[in-house]
């Protein structure tokens, strides 16, 4: 990029305090009208029609900077007229620390003993030296990788370019995804959500899996079959699995999935208000710092791609 004359920088769709201050500690301006505007900081996915009519109204806007590293609300407002980041590699460490948390309460079977009204037998597998099958080749993966280091485990990283990855012991593409299967101890979805990964978990992919093994979803619903899900369960042709985010989500009071005792859900949690605000505060910080500057930003969005 090019070094800026100015930065002035609206955030929205309503000023917070913390990203107001970010946004003037990266040596930016914040001004309340889109027509004054270089660059914004968006920060509600729920409002990407806002965001549409911001733009609109705000010609010399050139910078757009999103809150998640998921951007599927905001896939119909991409232009290439404008630079676009999003929160990729933000909430890393935080998602990460939940993907270790749900597998090793998953293959100890510390949900169903947590749910237990009586003493019950030996049931568990060892984290240590498992096959750890990740999906996605981002900051979570990463994070996931360097905690997954003092388990030994066998790492197998599935990614959109067979690229080496620190820390991993196999690297491939989705394309090998039925031939590590078979192997798995367990699954981790940290892939950002495309027409192409949509139902990436179907119930071909659970039929391929050991009976033993584990499913632990922190990236989006969308990437498992849920009625697939719930059969595999059903019949127990899967360990279980950890889902912090559904599809539908919320998920429905009557669900059977609240019910399935190889099953344990939490409410999209990975990463809370109180973690993520810190952490996207700093993003910001940064990348207004950059784009005063001219530098690359942190977190481009691939138009294109949708993430």
């Amino acid at each position: 990029m090019t070094r800026q004359r100015r930065a002035n920088i609206l955030v929205g769709p309503r000023t917070r305090e913390r990203m107001v201050a970010a946004v003037e500690a990266g040596g930016g301006t914040v001004v309340t009208r889109a027509q004054d505007a270089d660059a914004v900081v968006w920060l509600d996915p729920s409002d990407p029609g806002g965001l549409r009519d911001v733009l609109l109204a705000g010609p010399g806007i050139r910078w757009v900077q999103l809150p998640f590293a998921g951007i599927e609300p905001f896939v119909d407002v991409l232009t290439r007229e404008h630079v676009w980041t999003c929160g990729k590699g933000v909430y890393a460490e935080p998602v990460a620390e939940m993907v270790l948390g749900m597998l090793l309460a998953g293959m100890r079977n510390l949900a169903e003993y947590a749910r237990a009204t009586s003493w019950t037998g030996p049931v568990g597998r060892n984290l240590f030296g498992a096959h750890v099958v990740l999906l996605g080749g981002g900051e979570i993966t990463r994070s996931v990788v360097d905690l997954l280091a003092p388990f030994r485990c066998e790492v197998t990283v599935l990614r959109r370019q067979p690229d080496a990855f620190p820390g991993a012991t196999h690297v491939g593409t989705l394309d090998d995804l039925e031939r590590v299967l078979p192997s798995a101890d367990a699954v981790v979805l940290a892939l950002a959500l495309t027409p192409e990964t949509r139902h990436v978990i179907d119930a071909r992919a659970l039929e391929l899996l050991p009976s033993h093994a584990w499913l632990v979803n922190v990236a989006r619903g969308g990437h498992v079959d849920t009625d697939a899900l719930v059969a595999a369960l059903a019949a127990g042709s899967i360990g279980g699995a950890a889902l912090d985010v559904t599809d539908p989500e919320p998920l429905p009071d009557d669900h059977p999935l609240w019910h399935e005792p190889r099953c344990f859900i939490t409410p999209h949690t990975a990463n809370t208000p109180e973690m993520a605000g810190p952490l996207l505060a700093a993003r910001i910080r940064d990348n207004v710092a950059r784009f005063v500057r001219g530098d690359e930003l942190l977190g481009p969005v691939d138009v294109d791609a949708g993430y």
